[in-house]
């Protein structure tokens, strides 16, 4: 199933179309330059917003789950994505350890199923060693559609972490690591960990990824000759905030302000009639917590007790001190009556896949990643890498496709771009 795009809104966004299907050939050989100096992240899913006027990423994950939601014929990019990631890290890979986020929901278990699919496609042994206390020796569950899967207990030893008769050279870890690092995973200096530790989110900082991408945007808008503000939110981050203590609530009201008033200026240059709005954000953590919608500086003093109650952590129960103010993009797709936004997934450098998020609860202008959100599999196999250049511009699904794909792989460079400034054992030169 295809959205349909809300058409009042969609003149830049078919300018931008046009330009990057002309654009093509610069664009590819762009990124296969980008990926000659640069590693991209082990696995990474975009949430992409496509406003009509402005098509931007605005959320990056380096931890996807949700495997399972994509389609099947997105099966054979995925196994020769996994194949070339593995073959760059340990190219003689026999045994890969999935160790998975502790949580044994039939719908995640589902996600790790898929993954273990992958892997084993890709010529890999493949099991799943977990975290949780609670498995003290192998546990089978069964699948909602069929099949089961089998979570064992991690063994470690001084200088490898592994299962009981399983020696892995390559883990890949599915937990986005909220709560920080456990002293299992540290100092696993003969195995390669995927992603690496200062990925997770007891580190990482949305500011930083979005620094970074800012970056991206900068050098492909340079490239295209279009301005960057089509493609990246613009952002600020606020520290020092206390939201169950209502501490540091006067400087959050006044970068809102500011960033509203940027927003307005550029709505101005576009003559787009919409009304701007920011989304507050804590600076780490993902899953659809410690996110507000804000219209109006004001909205900051009428939060509610129970409003800051809800920002004041996210998960595993991490205090929000930080946060990300970032520029509001809507969506203006739909799928029936419901609001979409695409999630963009890709493995390696490539893309292999994606969704669309639906939720008929939810605004425009609103975070959709929550309880009630619905998923619709959507196939990039071949619309993500073979746009048609001859169609007209906004009516080419494959074209608008190939859209969201370009900027998965912008984020996903930038995330690059973060892990390479923020590698704690990357050598400083002065």
């Amino acid at each position: 199933m295809v959205p349909h795009l809300v058409t009042a809104l969609t003149g830049p966004i078919n300018e931008l179309e046009q330009r990057i299907l002309e654009s093509t050939p610069v664009i590819e050989r762009w990124f296969r330059l980008e990926w000659m100096e640069h590693t991209p992240p082990f696995y990474t899913s975009v949430d992409v917003r496509n406003a009509g006027f402005k098509l931007a990423p605005v959320d990056t994950n380096l931890f996807p789950s949700r495997w399972n939601l994509l389609s099947p014929d997105m099966m054979p990019l995925a196994v020769q994505a996994a194949m070339a990631a593995i073959e760059k890290i340990c190219p003689e890979a026999k045994h890969l350890l999935l160790v998975p986020d502790n949580n044994t929901d039939p719908f995640y278990l589902d996600n790790l199923a898929q993954l273990q699919r992958i892997f084993f496609q890709a010529g890999l042994n493949v099991r799943l060693g977990s975290l949780s206390p609670a498995i003290k020796s192998p546990r089978t569950f069964d699948l909602p559609g069929g099949g089961s899967i089998t979570l064992e207990p991690l063994v470690r030893s001084r200088r490898r972490l592994g299962l009981k008769h399983f020696d892995p050279c390559t883990i890949v870890l599915n937990t986005d690591l909220s709560a920080g690092a456990p002293g299992i995973l540290e100092d696993l200096h003969e195995q390669y960990l995927l992603p690496p530790l200062h990925a997770g989110w007891g580190i990482r900082r949305k500011s930083n990824h979005f620094k970074a991408y800012e970056e991206v945007a900068k050098r492909f808008g340079k490239l295209l000759g279009m301005d960057p503000w089509l493609i990246n939110p613009l952002f600020t981050r606020c520290g020092q905030v206390d939201f169950s203590e209502a501490q540091g609530l006067e400087g959050l009201r006044s970068h809102v302000d500011a960033l509203l008033g940027k927003i307005r200026r550029k709505y101005k240059e576009y003559g787009i009639n919409e009304k701007p709005f920011v989304v507050v954000k804590a600076d780490h953590g993902t899953g659809g917590l410690g996110v507000l919608t804000v219209r109006d500086a004001k909205d900051i003093d009428a939060m509610s007790p129970a409003v800051r109650e809800r920002m004041s952590t996210v998960q595993a129960g991490q205090p929000v001190s930080e946060v990300i103010i970032q520029e509001g993009v809507l969506t203006n797709e739909r799928i029936n009556a419901a609001v979409a936004e695409p999630v963009v997934y890709m493995m390696d450098r490539y893309v292999v896949g994606g969704f669309y998020r639906v939720h008929a609860q939810r605004g425009t202008d609103e975070n959709l990643n929550l309880p009630g959100a619905g998923f619709v599999p959507l196939a990039f196999e071949q619309s993500a890498i073979l746009p048609q250049p001859g169609a007209k511009p906004g009516a080419s699904a494959p074209n608008r496709f190939y859209m969201y794909g370009v900027i998965g792989r912008l984020a996903m460079l930038a995330a690059a771009y973060e892990l390479e400034a923020t590698d704690p054992d990357a050598e400083v030169y002065e």
